[in-house]
């Protein structure tokens, strides 16, 4: 297990691919391993790239050391043979395109998508959430798509890959660092987050070298070939200057949040969510 700030990710082996998930644009899939574990898997060779993959790693790694709850992040090897009696062909195209080194969570049977309202959440983990998803700028936390699970009584972040945009076009990655988190559709905006709170807790904690070890957990292979950048290591303190300036940035989008906050305790009851009982792998 990944613990602290050490920055390895364990690396598996595919074994066998149990089904897609049809969910989302990039049609993850679930598989086994050789460590006896079931994985939901990102592949290299979807459509988003490989930037979606570093952006999952990176902010999940960099939650779980902040102490947020993220399912378990490997590395899968995968061989697009596994994919051979799958009769999907969109999904035989995509094994092919993704050998060698791919993305896996760690799979949690059972789980439930988190509704708050049917789960209770505490104020003080609904801050932290939303103030970490300011810091990543993390849009895909809404009513319409949690992106949190609640498993074995506990809630769980998944689903980072749309977080860290400022990698798609580092040109003008200056910007993105006091870019306003628009927070008005985060689905624990009702919750009664406190944001102080967690500014005050989870700030301190966002260190170069917490950023550091985050970062370092990207394979070099999908920091490679970075415009712009001479070499990998380059690119890695990219990412942590990138974050230390957006922590720093704080006093240009907190504001924001806080009144999206009162806003909606002034409105009352938040909007509809998706109104899923199961998780979607369960669904027909």
């Amino acid at each position: 297990m990944w613990c602290d700030d050490d920055p390895v990710l364990r690396h598996v082996t595919a074994t066998r691919y149990v089904t897609p998930l049809r969910e989302g644009g990039s049609l993850p899939g679930l598989m086994e391993a050789d460590d006896l574990g079931t994985y939901v898997v990102k592949y290299t060779g979807a459509g988003q790239g490989r930037k979606v993959l570093v952006a999952e790693i990176v902010t999940g790694e960099l939650a779980r050391g902040l102490g947020l709850p993220v399912p378990e992040i490997v590395t899968v090897e995968l061989d697009p043979a596994l994919g051979a009696a799958e009769p999907d062909q969109e999904v035989q195209e995509l094994l092919r395109a993704s050998p060698g080194r791919n993305l896996g969570l760690d799979f949690l049977p059972g789980a439930l998508d988190l509704d708050p309202e049917a789960f209770p959440i505490d104020p003080g983990f609904a801050g932290r959430v939303l103030w970490f998803d300011a810091l990543v700028g993390n849009v895909d936390r809404s009513w319409r798509n949690t992106n949190m699970l609640f498993w074995h009584g506990s809630p769980y972040l998944i689903d980072h890959g749309a977080t860290l945009t400022f990698q798609h076009a580092w040109s003008g990655a200056a910007a993105w660092v006091e870019r306003v988190y628009d927070a008005a559709d985060h689905v624990l905006l009702g919750c009664g987050p406190d944001l102080d709170a967690a500014d005050a807790t989870l700030a301190p904690q966002v260190t170069r070298e917490r950023l550091t070890a985050a970062v370092d957990a990207v394979p070099d292979e999908w920091l490679a070939g970075e415009p712009g950048f001479t070499d990998v290591a380059e690119v890695r303190a990219g990412f942590v200057t990138q974050l230390s300036a957006r922590r720093d940035a704080r006093k240009v989008w907190l504001p924001g949040i806080r009144a999206a906050i009162a806003e909606r305790a002034a409105a009352g009851a938040p909007p509809a969510t998706r109104g899923r009982s199961r998780p979607f792998w369960a669904e027909s």
